[in-house]
């Protein structure tokens, strides 16, 4: 997060980054759910690996998958099929957020990690079934999910809800954060005498070995990618976000480890050259990327490095600071911050870099992300851009273009919709904070 606020945190509920090649977040389709037959009629279509909006086209879906996209000439509907007439509304990719914190519980309004102390790690699951379903109904059918501070509840989520047991977005998840001792990703603050359990302590690594060995462990846990954290945390006790963490050393091993499991590594990284050691280091996509200096950019974009730079959540962060729900030393970490990301947001755009779609929810209440659309366009994207940043960008992001991110044959029928077109202007992608049909794999959550 910025770093890591607790879910704890958001003030209210409705209730790179890496993964493996054949990701275990996938649901497996059953026989009966592939005759399943729906025809969507949308008035206009977002065809996001285009940039362009179509006009009257015909989905056609057989199970969880797309099998037909194009005008009704063109398509034919089967006898008997399902058909969903959204023909006064834009239809558009599932919408994809590339940094949440799903897994980590629910508020309690204090905003201070150590309230994990207070909770079973039982207790922070089953507050964090509500947070999966709200960021499902606000459009967002598919997250990364970049590490929470009970190790492996993440896991346990994306599992859920691949089998069904509980409703949410698909998930690709980190499991924990791989963290210095005293870290942007350790629980801090505590006693120096109170020793902490394990999944609080599990990601704690000191030595280009020891980075080695967490991933390893992350591995065999069964998560889709690596979080590592290159500098200090904002939401975190007695850390600086100006600081590095991990040498250079620490960080390449970190990379060369989880490439030998399939895996790309999203670095945390607030501080100028922490961002520069994740990016040369070799990592998928660099978090928050706040003090990013101009040879930092170019450096982006000459290794296609993506940014994931959560620019809407400093607006939750100071009216939490306003109703005295945060520690003063957060604040105190995150004066002046949340401007000069957003600054070095505009010159990422003007200079072409990859950006992709996230926005450390749980910092705001889940189900908010799609605010963060508008913040894009005033610091410098076009509405399209936005919209492409939570789709096909974020789809390559995660390695996953193939099934994701755009409405085509043979990709999951992740489909939502909107009232208007979201991409007319600067205005209209209000409208993507207000989704009225959400479909996940060929079933319909929301309508």
């Amino acid at each position: 997060m910025k770093h890591c606020l607790p879910a704890a945190f958001a003030i209210a509920f409705i209730g790179a980054g890496v993964i493996c090649a054949q990701s275990q977040a996938q649901p497996q389709e059953t026989s009966q759910q592939a005759d399943v037959v729906t025809a969507i009629k949308a008035g206009k279509l977002i065809d996001a690996d285009a940039g362009a909006v179509l006009s009257n086209q015909i989905v056609l879906i057989r199970g969880d998958k797309i099998a037909a996209v194009g005008k009704e000439k063109d398509v034919t509907i089967p006898g008997g099929a399902t058909v969903v007439d959204l023909s006064n509304m834009t239809v558009l990719p599932g919408l994809i957020d590339c940094h949440t914190h799903l897994a980590d519980g629910s508020e309690n309004g204090s905003g201070d990690p150590l309230t994990y102390l207070k909770k079973s790690a039982a207790e922070i699951a089953f507050e964090s079934v509500p947070n999966a379903r709200a960021m499902l109904e606000s459009g967002f059918t598919t997250v990364r999910d970049v590490g929470a501070y009970r190790a492996l509840n993440e896991v346990a989520m994306r599992d859920a809800i691949a089998r069904g047991d509980i409703e949410g977005p698909r998930m690709f998840v980190a499991g924990a954060y791989v963290t210095i001792t005293g870290g942007a990703g350790a629980l801090t603050g505590a006693a120096p005498d109170i020793t902490l359990p394990f999944d609080l302590r599990y990601g704690e690594a000191n030595s280009p070995w020891e980075v080695r060995q967490v991933i390893r462990k992350l591995a065999n846990d069964g998560v889709d990618l690596i979080k590592i954290l290159s500098s200090g945390a904002v939401l975190e006790h007695g850390s600086n976000p100006n600081s590095q963490e991990f040498t250079i050393e620490e960080l390449e091993a970190a990379v060369d480890e989880a490439n030998h499991f399939g895996l790309r590594v999203a670095a945390h990284a607030h501080s100028t050259q922490g961002i520069k050691n994740a990016i040369n280091a070799g990592v998928a996509s660099v978090e928050h990327a706040s003090r990013i200096d101009d040879e930092g950019i170019a450096l982006a974009k000459k290794r296609g490095t993506y940014l994931v730079m959560d620019i809407y959540d400093e607006e939750c962060i100071e009216a939490a600071g306003k109703a005295g729900a945060i520690p003063a030393e957060f604040l105190a970490h995150d004066a002046e911050l949340g401007q000069i990301q957003r600054g070095n947001f505009r010159k990422a755009v003007e200079a072409g870099v990859k950006l992709a779609f996230g926005t450390d929810a749980g910092v705001c209440p889940y189900g908010t992300s799609g605010k963060q659309f508008a913040f894009m366009v005033k610091y410098g994207m076009t509405p399209m851009q936005a919209v492409q940043s939570a789709t096909s960008s974020a789809a390559d992001l995660l390695g996953h273009s193939d099934v994701l991110g755009s409405i085509r044959a043979g990709k999951f029928a992740d489909i939502v919709a909107v009232e208007g077109d979201p991409t007319e202007s600067a205005a209209s992608v209000h409208l993507l904070e207000n989704i009225h049909f959400v479909m996940k794999a060929g079933h319909i959550y929301k309508r």
